[in-house]
C-alpha cells in the first residue's frame, strides 16, 4: 500500500501557516541574539532619542506643545515612528538574510518578509507598551491613553505603512544594490517631516500643506490626540489618507514581488 506524505495531505494554507510560524520562531531568535545587547537596545534606541530631544526642548524652554505635555509629546512620536521605521528597514535585508532558506520549496521570499514584519510589530507594540509604563510609574507623565483605540488603528496604519515601504524597497535593493543608499538617504527627510521630533504647526502654508503629504504625519497625530483630548492636531489630517496610502504601498509592493520573484530567487 502506498503511502502519501503527510504534506500532501495539508492543505496550502496550512503549509504556508506552518511557514510562517517557524520562520517567525527563527526570526525572533536571530533578532533578539544578534549581538551582545540586542534586546537592551530595543528599548534602548527610543529612549535616548527621547533624552536627547527632551535636553534640546529644556534647553529652549519648551513645556508643552500643542496643548500636551512635551514628553508626552515626544514618547509618542518617538516610539510610534519606531513601528514604521523598525518594520521598513529590517524588510529591506530580509530577503537576502534567508536566501539560503529558499532552497526549500514551500519557502517564498514573500514568506519572509511578512513574517519579519509581523514580528517587528510585535518588539514594536511591547516597546511602545513598556516605555510608556515606565514613563508614567517613573517620570510621572500622563501617558494613560484617552482614547486607546485610536491609538491602536494609528499604530496597525503606521506599521501598514512599513509593511508595504519595506515591501518596496526589498524588491528594489535585490534588483539595483546602489538604490540602498538612496533609500537611506531619503529616510532622514521622511523622518524629519513626520513631526516626530520636531513641532509642524508653526509651518507656514503651503509648505505645511506640502509635509501633509506624508502619511506618517497623519498617524503620529491621531496617535497623540488618542493620549490626550487637548491635543491641537493639525488642520487636514485624516487618518484615512495614511490607510489610502498604506494598502497602494502594500498592493505595488506585492506586485513588485510577484513580478520579480524568479528574477530574486536566482540571483
Amino acid at each position: 500500500m502506498t503511502t502519501i506524505p503527510n504534506e500532501r495531505l495539508r492543505t496550502p494554507l496550512a503549509v504556508t501557516l506552518s511557514v510562517w510560524k517557524a520562520l517567525f520562531l527563527r526570526e525572533t531568535v536571530t533578532r533578539l541574539s544578534s549581538g551582545r545587547g540586542a534586546t537592551v537596545w530595543l528599548l534602548g534606541e527610543p529612549i535616548l532619542h527621547v533624552v536627547i530631544m527632551l535636553i534640546i526642548f529644556t534647553v529652549i524652554r519648551i513645556k508643552v506643545v500643542s496643548g500636551i505635555d512635551v514628553l508626552a509629546w515626544l514618547i509618542v512620536g518617538l516610539t510610534f515612528i519606531s513601528v514604521f521605521k523598525r518594520t521598513s528597514s529590517q524588510l529591506q535585508n530580509a530577503i537576502n538574510a534567508n536566501r539560503t532558506l529558499f532552497g526549500y520549496r514551500q519557502v517564498k521570499p514573500v514568506d519572509t518578509l511578512l513574517t519579519r514584519a509581523f514580528l517587528e510589530g510585535f518588539l514594536a507594540l511591547l516597546v511602545i507598551i513598556i516605555t510608556s509604563v515606565g514613563a508614567i510609574f517613573l517620570m510621572d507623565v500622563d501617558l494613560i491613553p484617552d482614547d486607546l483605540g485610536i491609538m491602536l488603528i494609528a499604530f496597525f496604519g503606521l506599521w501598514l505603512m512599513g509593511l508595504g515601504y519595506g515591501l518596496i524597497c526589498s524588491v528594489a535593493t535585490e534588483l539595483i544594490p546602489e538604490l540602498g543608499k538612496i533609500i537611506g538617504m531619503l529616510g532622514m527627510p521622511i523622518y524629519i517631516t513626520s513631526g516626530a521630533i520636531f513641532p509642524l504647526h508653526n509651518i507656514p502654508q503651503p509648505y505645511l500643506g506640502w509635509v501633509l503629504y506624508n502619511p506618517l504625519v497623519h498617524g503620529l497625530e491621531i496617535a497623540r490626540l488618542g493620549v490626550s483630548p487637548y491635543y491641537h492636531v493639525i488642520h487636514g489630517t485624516n487618518l484615512m489618507y495614511l490607510f489610502q496610502c498604506a494598502l497602494v504601498s502594500i498592493f505595488f509592493g506585492l506586485a513588485l514581488q510577484i513580478r520579480f520573484a524568479r528574477r530574486i530567487l536566482t540571483k
